[in-house]
This record gives structure tokens, sequence and C-alpha cells, in this order.
């Protein structure tokens, strides 16, 4: 029997999937069924590589929550036959994919890695050959025991692999384009890939158990100075709201204006969840600590902790399709992949 990993590569879109011929610079779609003679250096991975797209590549700045889905279906439909994902996506929305992905897909115990790069492959400098290339291997990696070593949905770039949920954009240009200001990273490309077992996610066992149901009645509410009590009450009015994430100042903090509180405090009596996540990269919110948020605990809006807003998003769509407020109420508190730091 082969003792080579198997891996499937999902094409989504994004600028990792386009080709730039060396001679015209002209862009082309990569050609998966043909890939190693694009990427030479694949040849020399212990990988069984299989590929599948998207019939018509998406730009991520168009992904959908029914894109996600999808990605996380061709997971579960092809989840047996292969040791390890890499889903090749543009970088823009990357994050909340992940995000996505790490709820939709229960029970996971093998590899997902969202990848994509700031340059085409072909193009001089490309970060995409690299990216690619160690995905892949990270993707098909396993441990001393024969188990997957990084059983979880994570992004890789420029040689950090980070957990997906917990993943943020931070640049448009530099190859060095995310982090995860909250937790460490999970491995380390150098001359080695160097894996940090201590952060990843413990072994999980049981059927891979794929959703299908997000709930998109969700909206994102940034805060900012001077923003108007009237402008907030008709956000707040959208019709079929269910949830709104709420992105506040600091460690969970607000404006005290009376009107942008009754606001905030008659969404909540109309059954509409808040949810408070910090607008800094790095930290967590502590409601309640400083009187700007003592409002905020008192109606009910709900602490995400060191949530990224990608991660309070998605959960919050993935809770109400599994349970409508009340699930989302109550599964807010709970951990499902790794996604906030209890206190």
């Amino acid at each position: 029997m082969s003792d080579r990993a198997s891996v499937l590569l999902i094409y989504t879109g994004g600028t990792i999937g386009m080709w730039a011929d060396p001679r015209t610079g002209a862009l082309q779609p990569m050609d998966l069924a043909h890939l190693e003679q694009q990427v030479p250096e694949l040849e020399r991975i212990n990988v069984h590589l299989e590929s599948v797209a998207f019939e018509k590549p998406i730009d991520s700045s168009d992904m959908q929550p029914a894109d996600w889905v999808r990605i996380a279906e061709l997971i579960g439909t092809h989840y047996e036959r292969f040791d390890g994902f890499v889903v090749l996506h543009g970088s823009d929305t990357m994050a909340y994919t992940a995000s996505a992905l790490s709820f939709l897909l229960e029970g996971l115990t093998k590899p997902v890695v969202l990848t994509g790069s700031q340059l085409p492959i072909g193009t001089i400098r490309t970060d995409a050959r690299e990216n690619l290339i160690t995905a892949i291997e990270i993707a098909g990696a396993k441990d001393a025991e024969g188990r997957a070593q990084v059983p979880e949905v994570c992004v890789y770039f420029e040689y950090r692999l980070l957990r997906g949920n917990r993943t943020v954009k931070v640049h448009a240009e530099r190859f060095e384009a995310f982090r995860s200001p909250n937790w460490p990273t999970l491995a380390e490309a150098g001359v080695h890939i160097r894996y940090d077992r201590s952060a990843m996610l413990p072994p999980r066992s049981g059927p891979l158990n794929v959703h299908a149901e997000l709930d998109q009645r969700v909206a994102v509410l940034r805060l900012f100075p001077g923003i108007g009590a009237d402008w907030v009450d008709h956000a707040l009015r959208a019709p079929g709201l269910q949830a709104v994430v709420v992105t506040t100042f600091g460690s969970g903090n607000g404006p005290t204006d009376p009107g942008f509180i009754a606001a905030l405090r008659n969404a909540r009596e109309r059954g509409i969840v808040l949810l408070n996540v910090t607008q800094c990269v790095g930290g967590r919110v502590e409601q309640g600590r400083y009187t700007t948020s003592t409002a905020f605990e008192e109606m009910g809006m709900i602490a995400c902790a060191d949530m990224t807003v990608e991660a309070a998003l998605t959960k919050a769509m993935f809770l109400l399709g599994q349970g409508g407020t009340a699930a989302l109420t109550q599964g807010m508190a709970t951990p499902i992949a790794g996604e906030f730091t209890l206190a």
C-alpha cells in the first residue's frame, strides 16, 4: 500500500489561480489538469494530488455564504478519499471563508488549508508558488502515529500557518498579508516546517458532519465618533434582521449618548441579538469594565471575547441557521472550533 498522502485541491478563484505567461505577461486561468507542468516543484512532494474547480471562478469579493457551503460540501463529498484539502481562494475575504468552514465542518480531523497569493504564478517575485507548494505539503503531513499534523481549518500565507477563524487580513499589498493577533502561529515554514502542536485543536474523533444551513440575517455595525442615534435606529430596523455584530472601541466600549443607547435597547426589545466585538486588531472585549460599556452589559449585549469580526459574523450565521436566536444567544459563549479564548 502506498504511503503517499492524497490531497484534493479545490480552486474557487483568486489571483493564485491565474497563470502569467512569462513571455507576454498575459493572465489566464491556471490549467489544473496540468498543474505539475506549470509548477514542476510539485513532483518532488510525496503527495498524490487531484483537483476540482468551480465551473466559474469567483473573485473573493463576490464570495457568498452559499459558496462557503458549496466548499464545505465538496470537502464532505471527497472526505474519505483524501488525507487533506487545499482551497485556493482570493485573499480579500479568505478569513471569512476560513471562519465559516471551521463551523460548517463539524468533527473535522483532516487539514483544510486555505491559501492564495498577492501575485499570479509566473510573475516575477510571485508568492504563489511557495504558498501553493507548502500548503499542499501541510495538507498531506502526518505525525509519527499517522494522524494529520493539522486537524483543522487554517490559512497558509508567507511562511506561516494560522488558525482559520483567528485570521485577519492586515495588508493589501505585502506578501505577509495575514495575522493571527490573538492566537499563536500553528506552523512556520523555513528549511523545515515546524509545527506547534500545543497551538492546535485537540484530536477529535467521529464522523464528519457537514452543515449546510447559514442564516444571512446578520449585519455589522461599526461604531465611530459622532455616529448618529437616528441612523443607528434606522439601520437596526432593517426588515428581517436577527443579529448585529457591533464593532466597538477598545475593550468593548461605545458612546454613552442616551439616543444611541436607546436605539440599541429598542433593538434588543424587538428580539435582535447584539454582539460586542472590538475594532482593535488585537485584544479582547471586557464588557462592563468601563462605564462606556456598562449599558451594553445591562441590555444583554453578548461580549465576544477576542473573536475577530469575521469569526463572529460567520458564527452568528451558523448558529442562527442551527436554531434561530435562541441557539445564537446560547452558543456564542461556547467555543466551537477554537475561535475565541476563554477568560
